[in-house]
């Protein structure tokens, strides 16, 4: 099994990977600690590329979790499932918030830099990240997809999560 995960920031994209890489056995790679390393430092887009196609190339199934859409564009044509989280702005800044006090200044399980949140992050999450041109990027994304999943309430997931039987942690 194939599975790609996108959706905003906060959505809870690595959390559902490392579910589903959980129930199926499969591993998992972050795109976020693909593309930053050391003190929230870019990776070029040709370094980013190769690690993921690297990681395509030795696993057989995998779940992938993260945006960056001009990375190796093969995961999204070789999935077999792409699932889409679209939830409230506000719920996702309120995640990203619970998420930083909870690892303020360290690195957390899928990113390999210091947790922070600053205006610039903040914006992201309630603007830069959700514009028409990102939203249309995801929705094509989805169409084109083998299988898609799209989610834009939580109740709509909680319910999926509950009938596939998938262990995931989401507050309200």
């Amino acid at each position: 099994m194939k599975i790609q995960i996108c959706g905003y920031s906060g959505s809870g994209k690595s959390t559902l990977a490392r579910a589903l890489g959980k129930k199926f056995n499969i591993p998992v790679l972050h795109m976020d600690s693909v593309n930053w390393y050391g003190d929230w430092q870019y990776r070029s887009d040709e370094q980013k590329t190769e690690i993921v196609n690297k990681f395509l190339s030795e696993n057989e199934s995998w779940v992938i979790d993260g945006n960056y859409t001009v990375v190796s564009p093969a995961r999204f044509s070789g999935c077999d499932l792409f699932i889409l989280l679209l939830f409230n702005r506000f719920y996702c800044f309120k995640k990203c918030w619970s998420r930083y006090k909870r690892y303020k200044g360290r690195p957390r399980p899928d990113l390999p830099c210091g947790e922070k949140f600053d205006f610039e992050f903040a914006w992201w999450i309630l603007h830069e990240g959700r514009t028409r041109k990102r939203r249309n990027k995801f929705r094509q994304l989805a169409a084109n997809a083998k299988s898609a999943l799209v989610f834009k309430s939580r109740r709509a997931f909680k319910k999926w999560l509950k009938d596939e039987n998938i262990a995931f942690e989401l507050s309200d």
